[in-house]
């Protein structure tokens, strides 16, 4: 069968299982249930192979490598989620947390890479690994920037104070830009052979992030106008589909950010468009259609990262550094945000579970397994025991590792942390629901 098909049946698959979810429990997250139905029967196929039973773990197996996880979301997927995501964005709540926002996104997502590094640098020597310091930077630089899809998609729908729901959702969405160039100037060093310089990576920063800014702000602009010019409610919502499919297509191919340049328009499209180019009957549409839109293809993206496992090669070295990496992410997480947090506080009053939510809040999904994914296979082997691993494998099990535990374990608990954090906030009563809220049903 052709890709397109396997697409089609996956994405019926992780429909169902979303429905049959919300019939169990309305308060069960579809996206967790999927994802772990997805990795349970991920197991039984492992199992399944591993005693001969059925011979459909290589079948399963197949299906995942002519899917292409990682160019199917960081070439597709992406901009339809991010636009989506950014489109509930509320502007002056963003205004109001810009200087946490900027300093969290650039300053606390290179902590993290260096802190990240060392601590699995370290810990591979614990279990009889030698991996060479550059390769856990690597590591650090990929799952470092917490990810906008898994954040939105799973705590969205939690009342949090205001300023504290903005630092959560605003960091996701802007930490990519820098994460990008640091994985990008990182994997040049360890596989090409590169030497890093500041102009080179400052050059590149200024190309990938500003440059997505720069160009989401004018196609943001570009579609904004041609929506005024029309009160079609079909061909409003087409033309806001330009924006994640050509324009995404658009900025990759002139090398520049296009997760920030679908951020930016979605922040464009989804305050100024959204009030002087729609009506409150089409705004209704707008909101609902991109709701749509963004419920199924999280399905079928969770459900994708629960099947990842069949990709992931064990062994009992690497397995242990796997159930290492987890309380280490934790710990350079948390670090890297301390430290800003720590001065910031001297000057801005914030609720007494901001670092802490902030921390179990960043969660990581389907783009730091993407990057994973994107390290060369069978180029660096890791010696250990008198064993030879290929370094890839290695780094996907752990970035494998540290996602589902975020999204399984961290996105399960963080509830209870936010309502905890409503009730000693001073200022009870402003609340607002992260990724902002929709409206009700206009009469029609």
């Amino acid at each position: 069968m052709s890709v397109y098909a396997y697409i089609c049946f996956l994405f019926s698959i992780s429909i169902f299982l979303a429905f049959f979810t919300r019939k169990i429990s309305a308060r069960i997250q579809s996206t967790i249930a999927i994802t772990a139905s997805a990795m349970i029967g991920s197991l039984v196929l492992i199992i399944f192979g591993y005693f001969g039973w059925f011979k459909v773990e290589d079948i399963a197996i197949h299906i995942m490598e002519r899917v292409d996880f990682k160019n199917f979301l960081l070439n597709g997927m992406l901009g339809f989620l991010l636009f989506a995501g950014s489109l509930g964005i509320k502007l002056p709540l963003m205004k109001e947390q810009r200087r946490e926002i900027a300093v969290f996104a650039l300053f606390s997502t290179l902590a993290s890479t260096f802190f990240i590094g060392i601590l699995i640098y370290y810990a591979a020597m614990l279990v009889g690994l030698r991996i060479d310091f550059v390769y856990c930077l690597v590591f650090g630089s990929l799952i470092s920037p917490t990810d906008p899809i898994a954040v939105l998609a799973i705590i969205k729908n939690l009342k949090a104070p205001k300023r504290l729901s903005m630092q959560v959702e605003g960091e996701s969405l802007f930490n990519d830009g820098v994460g990008l160039v640091i994985f990008t100037t990182l994997f040049a060093v360890a596989f090409n052979g590169q030497e890093p310089t500041f102009s080179g990576v400052f050059g590149l920063f200024l190309k990938e992030a500003v440059g997505g800014i720069l160009f989401g702000f004018v196609m943001g602009f570009a579609i904004h106008l041609l929506i005024t010019f029309t009160k079609e409610v079909s061909l409003e919502i087409l033309l806001t589909l330009t924006i994640p499919t050509a324009g995404f297509m658009l900025a990759n191919l002139l090398h520049i950010s296009g997760a920030l340049a679908m951020v930016t328009s979605g922040i464009i499209i989804g305050n100024w468009t959204r009030r002087q180019g729609f009506s409150e009957r089409n705004r209704y549409f707008l909101d609902h259609f991109w709701e749509m839109i963004d419920h199924s293809l999280n399905s079928l993206l969770f459900f994708l990262i629960g099947l990842a496992l069949l990709l992931v090669e064990f062994t009992f070295e690497s397995s242990m550094l796997m159930l290492l990496a987890i309380p280490v992410c934790l710990i350079g997480r948390y670090v890297s945000l301390w430290i800003p947090y720590q001065i910031m506080s001297r000057f801005r009053r914030y609720n007494p579970y901001t670092l802490r939510i902030l921390t179990w809040g960043g969660l990581r999904g389907g783009l730091a397994l993407a990057m994973a994914l994107s390290i060369p296979s069978n180029v660096v082997n890791i010696s250990g025991n008198g064993m030879n691993l290929d370094l890839r494998d290695v780094i996907i099990l752990m970035t494998y590792a540290v996602v589902m535990f975020s999204i399984l374990v961290q996105g399960t608990t963080i509830e209870k942390m936010i309502e905890t954090s409503k009730v000693i906030d001073p200022k009870r009563d402003a609340y607002v629901k992260l990724g902002g809220s929709r409206d009700y049903p206009p009469h029609i």
